[in-house]
């Protein structure tokens, strides 16, 4: 099995790369939408219109992506051997905690189309960019294996 991901190794890399972006991606919108439906009254119909925006952003973007970046980055962990080395270990606890964000991050946006607002305007600026500093992080970690 791991001759045969190797063989395929560049293609998984670049699957893996491709979905990370569009994960990011829609763990950016996310909290941007969710401000925008801040501006709507609870059962308003410009609610319903971010909530509908906001679904489809998880269900077409952000779910399947966040599913495809694991599957193809553990198979990439595996093919190149990566499991024994700390940068990978390193990697993973953020990719972990990334994970753990987007599901708190899905779970606000539900309750938000429920009618319900959780989060604040500000505080949903300030969470918009945790994606972004730990894909600083993880992007240092993989090309720079410091350890």
């Amino acid at each position: 099995m791991q001759d045969t991901l190797l063989s395929i190794y560049l293609f998984l890399k670049s699957g893996h790369v491709i979905f990370m972006v569009f994960w990011l991606a829609g763990l950016f919108m996310l909290p941007r939408q969710m401000i925008y439906m801040l501006d709507h009254v609870a059962g308003s119909e410009g609610e319903a219109k971010w909530a509908t925006r906001s679904g489809k952003l998880r269900k077409i973007i952000l779910t399947p992506s966040l599913i495809i970046v694991w599957v193809l980055g553990l198979s990439l962990a595996y093919a190149g051997g990566h499991f024994a080395s700390g940068w990978f270990h390193a990697k993973l606890t953020l990719v972990l905690a990334l994970s753990g964000f987007h599901g708190w991050l899905v779970a606000k946006s539900k309750a938000m189309a429920r009618g319900e607002r959780p989060l604040t305007e500000k505080t949903l600026r300030m969470v918009g960019e945790v994606p972004g500093l730990l894909l600083v992080l993880i992007v240092v970690l993989v090309y720079l294996k410091p350890f």
